[in-house]
């Protein structure tokens, strides 16, 4: 049996333990949720997309299953794309301990604390730092977090990203859902703290400081490299106001060496993957992240609410001859009930997503150099 298939197998056996067990003895609680979500994307670098004025097209399932028993937690997500954009895949998966109000342990693939949580963004394409593995990203390890009146403290040790197949030097599938370094390079060994304070009843506002450190082992030259990332972000809401800023710097430091072949290999950059395909991304780069929002409450018709935002982000490369990365996306998300529908308009310069080269964007650039954009509409029933 397949790795992936033995997640999907766990996972739906979770769901019939907690089902079964119910009736016996003492009942654990639990809740069965998730999503289905439909994509419309005009796409202006693409010749198909403009002659065809779009596609619209099926973009995810979710299982999502949350549990407890007495102290015990439970948490996953199970995720069902296309087979081009990596197929089924667990998003995060992990059970923990509540000892009281104030201290929680949480083991398996479990989200890293780094930067705004859950995540900066408001669109339906996240940040800029999704796509470098450094917003929404889930690792495999042990995660502590304290909670007591304004702080907040999360201590984190992660073996490893997400293995999907345990053979001696496979490469890293990009079959996942969070970016991780991939190729034949692998990040191990990480250790994570963040501190947040928060203060603030009608004007509510969030002081939060993010630091990672760990390993790159390289498969071929059989030596560990580097990995280090720290950021300090600003979020706040007044009313019906948010806003939220975050600066990260960071740096991959891979131990230089040849190929199996005998080839040197590039350090300038690391290869990092999800959704099926992987790409690379400059070593080393700051990035700046701002985000401003604004909800209309309506509560008339089917209606609920108008959520009116703009989110910018911008990756500054600190590699000679690299080109910057940008991303401005302006949208709007309707509230009907269950259902979710962002309408957003995404522009991207040296941006893998929005353009024709996939491979370089996110480190030498796209040799254009120049904005695209993306009309995007995303449909989904949430239960």
């Amino acid at each position: 049996m397949r790795y992936k298939e033995r997640i999907l197998f766990t996972f739906l056996f979770s769901f019939l333990f907690f089902s079964t067990y119910s009736i016996a003895q003492e009942k654990p609680e639990f809740k069965l949720g998730g999503a289905l979500r439909f994509n419309y994307n005009y796409s202006d670098w693409k010749e198909d997309s403009k002659k065809k004025g779009g596609d619209f097209g099926f973009d995810v399932f979710r299982l999502n299953l949350t549990g407890s028993y007495k102290k015990i937690l439970f948490d996953a997500e199970y995720r069902f794309y296309a087979n081009s954009s990596g197929g089924h895949m667990l998003k995060h998966g992990w059970f923990g301990y509540k000892f009281n109000e104030n201290h929680q342990i949480q083991v398996g693939l479990t989200q890293v604390p780094f930067g705004v949580l859950p995540v900066t963004s408001n669109n339906f394409f996240f940040n800029l730092n999704y796509y470098l593995g450094l917003e929404d990203d889930y690792d495999m390890g042990v995660k502590y977090l304290f909670n007591k009146n304004a702080w907040n403290l999360a201590l984190a040790f992660f073996k490893n990203s997400d293995i999907l197949d345990f053979g001696d030097k496979q490469s890293l599938s990009p079959n996942r859902y969070s970016y991780d370094v991939g190729g034949r390079d692998k990040e191990v060994n990480q250790g994570n703290i963040q501190i947040n304070y928060t203060c603030g009843n009608r004007f509510k506002q969030e002081f939060g400081l993010s630091g990672m450190l760990g390993g790159i082992y390289n498969m071929d030259t059989e030596k560990m490299g580097l990995r280090k990332a720290f950021a300090v972000h600003y979020s706040a809401s007044y009313k019906n106001w948010d806003v939220k800023a975050q600066y990260t710097t960071y740096a991959m430091s891979p131990k230089k060496g040849n190929d199996k072949n005998g080839n040197p290999i590039d350090r300038d950059f690391v290869t990092m993957g999800a959704y099926g395909a992987n790409y690379n991304v400059a070593r080393k780069a700051d990035t700046y992240l701002a985000t401003i929002a604004y909800t209309i409450p309506v509560n008339k018709g089917i209606l609920d609410n108008i959520r009116i935002y703009n989110d910018f982000s911008m990756m500054h490369k600190r590699i000679d001859g690299y080109k910057d990365s940008y991303q401005n996306v302006s949208g709007i998300l309707l509230t009907t009930g269950p259902v979710f529908t962002y309408i957003d308009y995404a522009l991207g310069k040296n941006h893998s997503w929005f353009s024709n080269a996939w491979d370089d964007s996110f480190a030498q650039g796209d040799p254009s150099n120049k904005w695209n954009a993306r009309f995007n509409i995303n449909m989904g029933y949430y239960f």
